[in-house]
């Protein structure tokens, strides 16, 4: 979909998608959905049957998309600590994108994470 220069495209895919936070193993997936959109790095988006819940910890930090809509974060505490608002979801996301509702995304830039697709860093 192009909004006024700004694309954004949503795919179902069967790649092998595995996130690492520090050593720990954070959630792994064949079953992605694969958001790309102008300006940002491909982002995968993950079921949360894929991820370990267990190591997410709600945070209070929202934001707001022109594409996309209300985001909401979590943390992920490790045993080698805490990585802040790391992991986001759009709960309700507007009806362009809604096929990523509920998915989870990882912000693979940041120090100590680590997200692989098909064996190679993403």
């Amino acid at each position: 979909m192009n909004t006024k220069g700004h694309d954004i495209d949503v795919k179902s895919a069967s790649d092998q998608v595995v996130v690492r936070i520090k050593d720990t193993v954070v959630a792994t997936s064949s079953r992605p959905v694969v958001l790309t959109e102008t300006g940002c790095p491909a982002r995968y988006y993950l079921p949360p049957e894929d991820v370990n819940m267990e190591l997410l910890r709600p945070s209070s930090t929202t934001s707001h998309c022109p594409f996309k809509g209300d985001a909401v974060y979590w943390s992920v505490r490790t045993d080698d600590g805490t990585t802040e608002d790391v992991v986001w979801s759009y709960p309700e996301p507007f009806p362009r994108v809604e096929r990523i509702a509920g998915l989870l995304a990882f912000w693979a830039e940041r120090p100590g994470v680590t997200l692989e697709v098909n064996g190679q860093p993403a």
